[in-house]
């Protein structure tokens, strides 16, 4: 092949993938929109079915959950959810400056990035996927506000160590009874498992996880952040 054609075939190979891979960062945002009307899935939830994994998650309206619920998650894992606008950039330069490098942050995580990671992305650290992170919370808060988020995030949450996604199903798990039904003690359990519901246990709570719901439930009863979600 002449030298002129093999560098038009390279162009053309770079330029498609240089396309493939705009259309790809771009599929999240076309999607979001949708999640108006449509209960979306994870990306871990996705991956579990892919490989004949467990899966249990029933979708529920935030009014068919226990206002102690979101109230507790908001002060355990995002005290500024009612003001910040997905990405919380006080917490996030904190966390930054704890941190040697982007992968090896701690905290600075908004509802919305996690939402983010659990509906586009994946599992775990890197610079990559914090890259992709951001934007996208600020365009998910941007596009389905603070009420629509905290459904999403609550019913796509793992919250059990085999397959349970969901508020409801994480209640079930853990206490026989539906998300509607749980109370303050049983909320601040719920979220105080969700950084690693397969290390910790709402149903049979280790000292620590006690600690950190006594915690989070004393917040909740004193915080008024929640104010963004109520009807």
């Amino acid at each position: 092949m002449p030298t002129g054609s093999r560098r038009s075939v390279g162009f053309h190979l770079i330029r498609a993938v240089l396309i493939a891979i705009v259309v790809i960062l771009l599929v999240p945002y076309l999607l979001t929109p949708l999640f108006h009307a449509v209960n979306p899935v994870s990306t871990l939830m996705l991956w579990r079915w892919a490989a004949g994994a467990r899966v249990e998650r029933t979708w529920v309206p935030l009014t068919a959950i226990a206002p102690a619920l979101p109230r507790t998650v908001i002060a355990s894992e995002d005290a500024r959810y009612c003001a910040h606008r997905g990405v919380d950039l006080g917490e996030l330069r904190a966390a930054f400056e704890d941190a040697d490098d982007l992968s090896e942050m701690r905290g600075g995580s908004t509802i919305a990035q996690q939402t983010a990671k659990n509906l586009f992305l994946w599992q775990g650290r890197s610079v990559v996927r914090k890259a992709l992170e951001f934007p996208l919370a600020l365009w998910l808060d941007l596009v389905l506000g603070k009420r629509r988020l905290m459904e999403i995030y609550l019913n796509i949450a793992e919250w059990g160590p085999n397959g349970e996604f969901g508020a409801d199903a994480g209640a079930r798990h853990a206490f026989g009874k539906a998300a509607r039904d749980l109370n303050n003690r049983e909320a601040a359990l719920l979220a105080s498992v969700l950084p690693n519901p397969h290390r910790r246990s709402a149903a049979r709570p280790g000292a620590g996880v006690r600690r950190l719901a006594g915690i989070y439930e004393a917040r909740a009863v004193r915080s008024a952040s929640a104010d963004c979600i109520r009807r």
